[in-house]
């Protein structure tokens, strides 16, 4: 028999080992679409361990060999990351790296197929920058008769342009320095399905915990200089989270299933699954990292 799965807060409060040092996921489990290939692609990528927060237990991958433990956590609820990460940022060491993503999310940085992680938040550190922006690229299946979830690992597809800027305001309508919402995808494609504070792609999902750091709902942290994209010197990394989210949300939510019956369009692109593909689309930034 397994043994029971902890809740996140009573796991948190014993000060586990595995989490005084990262850089640590923390990958939210909302269904059961591609779990073990998740967890695989970030055990693959580096980290040093992965909390994987789920409402019931989940089998983890033969490979994770104690570098990933499963939490109970209600994923399924509004903005169910916001105390999830807070309370992991509060239970690391100041300066601990800290990525959150969700099943069926995988996330890329430049070289990944070569390069760790870790080296790249080592850099990344070295040029004073306590935060990375990712770009939240929208996977979906080119056939969802076939694929009824809109998720396909060997046939996944994504949109190689329509993707834009805005200029971010504050309260009173100014411009924000070197803060950005971007925009693109089935986001925009098909953007009457959905609210419009989930429209961005945008998502700060790599940082370094501070006791006075905390994320809101909107993907976004109270410390404006973990919003921005760059440094004011230079143009720094940015990573990219293929993401089968938002496709499973239109093909599944009541609103929406029923009209779409696909999602391929005359910009899609055969997603290779490699970091080039999306540098060369611009789409990931590798700044001064080769």
């Amino acid at each position: 028999m397994n043994p029971p799965v902890p809740a996140l807060q009573s796991f948190l409060g014993r000060k586990p080992a595995a989490i005084q040092r990262g850089p640590v996921a923390i990958i939210f489990v909302e269904d059961d679409a591609v779990v073990a290939d998740t967890l695989t692609h970030h055990l693959d990528a580096g980290f040093h361990h992965i909390l994987a927060l789920s409402p019931e237990p989940i089998d983890l991958p033969q490979q994770a060999d104690g570098r990933i433990t499963n939490l109970i956590w209600n994923t399924r609820r509004p903005a169910a990351h916001v105390d999830a990460v807070n309370a992991v940022i509060a239970a690391v060491p100041d300066g601990t790296w800290l990525y959150y993503g969700f099943n069926a999310e995988f996330l890329f940085f430049p070289f990944s197929e070569s390069r760790r992680i870790g080296e790249m938040l080592a850099f990344h550190t070295e040029e004073r920058r306590p935060a990375m922006l990712t770009y939240v690229i929208d996977l979906y299946a080119s056939d969802l008769a076939a694929h009824p979830n809109a998720v396909c690992l060997d046939d996944a597809m994504f949109d190689r342009s329509g993707y834009y800027a805005l200029g971010r305001k504050d309260a009173h309508g100014h411009v924000k320095e070197r803060q950005l919402d971007f925009h693109g995808g089935l986001r925009w494609r098909f953007e009457e399905y959905l609210p419009r504070d989930r429209r961005r792609i945008d998502r700060i999902a790599l940082f370094r915990a501070r006791k006075d750091l905390r994320i809101t709902s909107d993907h976004r942290f109270n410390i404006e200089e973990y919003n921005t994209y760059s440094c004011p010197w230079h143009h720094n990394l940015t990573a990219a989270i293929a993401s089968f989210r938002v496709a499973k949300a239109l093909a599944s939510n009541p609103g929406s299933r029923d009209d779409i019956t696909g999602f391929t369009w005359r910009n899609s692109y055969r997603f290779e699954w490699n970091s080039q593909q999306l540098m060369d689309l611009g789409l990931m930034e590798p700044g001064q990292w080769f």
